[in-house]
């Protein structure tokens, strides 16, 4: 009975911690965001502090995914610096708890906490990011560069309709793709012969067409057209196109199986759904890593002095452990390294790096 309401006592803190940084960074990720936006609403007629507002703190939970181990990190850190500092650790060491018997109410914390990331955070996340960039581009009229999804060389994808083939290239998209901004269209005849270029400055996916907007026809040895609106055929569904401009952070977890199965059936890249979907599934376990991390730089005792060496070692080893998990990213998206290896080593060399650390300074 007494060790499990220490048991108790242990998580309550450890969460209550955790719980207290987390906040903490959304707060402060919210602020910047929000200043930010001021910054550049201050040129849109329509922008009040309000709708900014509302703006930013629907962007916020997407943001603050990336920031969560370290929230986790530190938060370790601060609780167990705590109970040093209060000498309930060494009470507890006395009494013939080990680390690893406290430390395991913090990991079962730390698992439950990522595992209500993954299928409740995330989903929440996507949809008010996407709610956010919807606010967005009704206040400007338009699909603004700031609420879309962009990449260096745009979204590509190549349909084919009653009209001939077309070539498809945006470089930015909304709504999971089915609205497209700064769009460029070569179409094609049914012989494979060039038939004219389209830029538009939005596209909408409509049943069995795109709707343009403020479109440029260039055909060959033809002035150029402008019109206002222009329809182009399209034998394409929200599901197909959602393969191509849909980014894997946009799409719910829930979800991520659908668009892997979907871009398989279709023969198109799937490697950054995958890496997502992999990511997803070791956030709990990452988290798991960080209270290992963070536990072995915090068990000190604290009136033998170096906290403050101890904590820059710990802040040091997750900002290693970012780095190195950008790297396995990098390297999954360019198809160097398997998506299920490129989410789980850095899980890897976090929980044995901790590990082999605590079992240094227990039995070391």
């Amino acid at each position: 009975m007494v060790t499990g309401r220490l048991y108790r006592y242990f998580a309550m803190r450890f969460l209550t911690s955790v719980l207290t940084i987390f906040i903490g960074v959304v707060a402060i990720a919210a602020m910047i965001d929000y200043v930010e936006l001021m910054r550049r609403g201050a040129d849109w007629p329509k922008a009040t502090p309000l709708l900014l507002a509302k703006i930013s703190i629907l962007r916020v939970p997407q943001l603050t995914e990336r920031i969560m181990p370290f929230a986790l990190l530190v938060g370790a850190m601060a609780c167990y610096v705590a109970l040093s500092r209060r000498l309930e650790l060494v009470i507890a060491r006395a009494a013939g708890v080990s680390a690893w018997q406290f430390l395991a109410p913090a990991l079962f914390v730390a698992v439950a906490f990522g595992a209500v990331a993954t299928t409740v955070y995330n989903p929440l996340a996507a949809v008010m990011h996407e709610h956010s960039k919807r606010l967005e581009g009704q206040m400007l009229g338009e699909l603004p560069s700031s609420a879309i999804q962009e990449s260096s060389s745009g979204f590509w994808v190549r349909q084919k309709s009653d009209d001939g083939a077309a070539i498809i290239n945006a470089k930015s998209s909304r709504e999971q793709g089915s609205q497209l901004g700064n769009v460029t269209i070569f179409t094609f005849d049914d012989v494979g012969h060039f038939r004219e270029r389209i830029d538009a400055r939005n596209a909408t996916l409509e049943e069995g067409y795109w709707l343009l907007e403020d479109a440029r026809i260039y055909a060959s040895g033809k002035p150029p057209l402008v019109e206002n609106t222009y329809r182009i055929g399209s034998n394409l569904t929200i599901a197909q196109v959602r393969e191509s401009f849909a980014t894997p952070e946009t799409v719910p977890f829930w979800q991520l199986p659908t668009y892997i199965e979907m871009a398989d059936r279709s023969g198109l890249h799937a490697a950054g759904y995958r890496l997502q979907y992999q990511l997803l599934l070791a956030r709990p376990f990452l988290l798991a890593a960080m209270v290992l991390l963070g536990a072995s730089v915090s068990l000190r005792f604290f009136r033998m002095g170096g906290v403050q060496k101890m904590v820059l070692s710990g802040i040091s080893a997750g900002f290693l452990l970012f780095v190195l998990s950008k790297v396995t990213e990098d390297m999954a998206n360019a198809e160097f390294l398997s998506p299920l290896s490129a989410a789980w080593i850095p899980v890897l060399v976090g929980s044995l790096t901790g590990f082999v650390a605590l079992l240094y300074q227990e039995d070391g």
